[in-house]
């Protein structure tokens, strides 16, 4: 459903991405894990526009998404999580919720349903006209999964969605996680330092270090290939 086709991107002298290939079926999750600055991000920079690739193509049901707006690529399904939250932080829960929903031909009432849906979702609701702001680090990224599910993506791209959460809200992004692709007929790339989430979640894991896959498959075969341990533990 999505495919990457030898995906490069530099940043002058810094190859970042050195000829990436990936093949995300529907209704899967894909684990990318790696080091820091190994590339995981600017993959998702590029799956999503803020970035354009070098070389490479980028393919969502049948449409090269290289060089289109950031807003186009959403438009054709592509959603987003960052690191840090990018709510609206002067809207309130459901005016953040309302804007991801204004292309959308829906009245009202339907866009209001499908909010209170995915605020439910979150366990936010009863904040539902507070302010974004007035809410936790981790409320926010529960606050952006629903902004992003309310526009119905295809495609799923989540950057360390449990970072500086607490247990008991990471614990309830990861049961929402793992719903959402049969649930809503979607696929997720899932970035995260957080191995036991990553396990727990993948149908398939990739392992990226300086630029290039330096490892896939199921936990059971990343967690003992000597190359992940050696990058990740030193030799």
């Amino acid at each position: 459903m999505l495919t990457v086709k030898n995906l490069k991107k530099s940043f002058g002298g810094l190859q970042a991405l050195k000829g990436v290939d990936i093949a995300l079926p529907d209704q899967s999750i894909l684990g990318v894990i790696g080091m820091n600055g190994s590339g995981k991000t600017t993959l998702l920079n590029c799956v999503n526009g803020i970035y354009v690739p070098d070389e490479g193509e980028i393919i969502l049901d049948g449409v090269n998404l290289v060089g289109l707006p950031v807003h186009k690529i959403a438009g054709i399904g592509v959603g987003r999580t960052f690191q840090v939250p990018r709510v609206f932080q002067h809207l309130t829960l459901l005016e953040n919720l309302d804007v991801a929903q204004v292309a959308s031909q829906a009245g009202s009432d339907e866009r209001y349903a499908l909010a209170e849906f995915w605020l439910k979702k979150v366990e936010l609701f009863r904040l539902r006209h507070n302010y974004a702001e007035e809410l936790s680090g981790g409320q926010q990224k529960l606050l952006e999964l629903a902004r992003i599910m309310v526009a119905k993506p295809r495609v799923i791209l989540l950057d360390e969605p449990f970072a500086g959460v607490n247990p008991e809200l990471a614990q309830m992004l990861i049961g929402i996680i793992r719903d959402i692709p049969k649930k809503h007929n979607c696929a997720v790339i899932l970035v995260s330092h957080d191995l036991t989430s990553i396990y727990q979640l993948s149908n398939h894991i990739i392992v990226m270090n300086e630029g290039v896959i330096l490892t896939q498959g199921d936990a059971a075969t990343v967690k003992s290939d000597p190359a992940v341990i050696e990058v990740y533990l030193g030799a």
